[in-house]
């Protein structure tokens, strides 16, 4: 029986430690291939490349393991699409995965996530996909706790299938002293980063801005991500791309003067 073919990406870069622990990962369960940026693409969201060269090369960052990878000069939403129509053009995934990214992508922050956005990109392919993230900014993070947990979701997505139109948004806590305690299916929660502009001179006494800020949850609800996070489970967040408000059509169709 063949073993299924699963797409790695990520936006950390396919040097980034978080790429080899996924793919350390998914290398027990089927056959990988791996399509990333051949740098950091973090905080990219859905961007693709229209107006400059992409290119595309052999990489020997997964050698050791017997990989097929390469490195590419575009987006995380370039590498899936690279993958799909060039890469793979012969061959459909049975299911693509993306990260496991160096810090949160919980609530708002999947909108500005090149790891999610990889993945939301293979859905709208119409291929399965999962985005993993850690809520570990250090430089030393730790992915080994991710482990057994990624394996147990490849897993069950490879078994049950994620339902059509849909990546989940999967983020793990830090790695702590206290056991993780279980995996929920969690909503988005309402919150956001309120942004602070910290202005600065460069050497040569010009003017530039450094983007600061702190992250407020506005949300108080126990069935939200950032909710489980906080509490030290794993959260799971179905996401779609459909982005349209379909409680507000008949709003604006009653309401205003069109």
């Amino acid at each position: 029986m063949a073993r299924p073919l699963i797409l790695v990406s990520n936006d950390d870069g396919i040097t980034a430690p978080g790429i080899r622990t996924l793919v350390e990962v998914a290398k027990e369960i089927g056959e990988v291939v791996v399509v990333a940026p051949d740098g950091p693409q973090s905080g990219m969201g859905h961007a693709i490349t229209i107006g400059n060269t992409l290119r595309l090369d052999r990489s020997i960052a997964f050698d050791d393991m017997g990989i097929e990878a390469y490195e590419c000069s575009g987006t995380p939403a370039d590498c899936v699409k690279l993958a799909k129509h060039h890469v793979l053009k012969d061959r459909k995934p049975d299911l693509v995965v993306s990260g496991i990214n160096h810090g949160s992508n919980s609530s708002i922050s999947v909108l500005y996530s090149g790891t999610m956005s990889a993945a939301i990109e293979a859905a709208i392919e119409g291929l399965p996909s999962i985005g993993f993230s850690l809520c570990d900014y250090g430089h030393e993070a730790d992915f080994s706790h991710t482990r057994p947990f990624v394996k147990q979701l490849i897993e069950q997505a490879l078994k049950h299938r994620i339902p059509e139109n849909t990546a989940l948004n999967v983020n793990f806590p830090k790695r702590s002293n206290e056991a993780i305690k279980g995996i929920k299916v969690c909503r988005q929660a309402h919150a956001k980063w309120q942004e602070e502009f910290d202005e600065r001179l460069d050497p040569r006494n010009r003017r530039y801005f450094w983007m600061t800020g702190s992250f407020v949850n506005f949300d108080k609800g126990e069935d939200t991500d950032e909710w489980a996070l906080v509490n030290n489970y794993i959260s799971v967040v179905p996401c779609q791309f459909d982005m349209t408000a379909h409680h507000n059509i008949a709003i604006l169709n009653e309401g205003w003067e069109l």
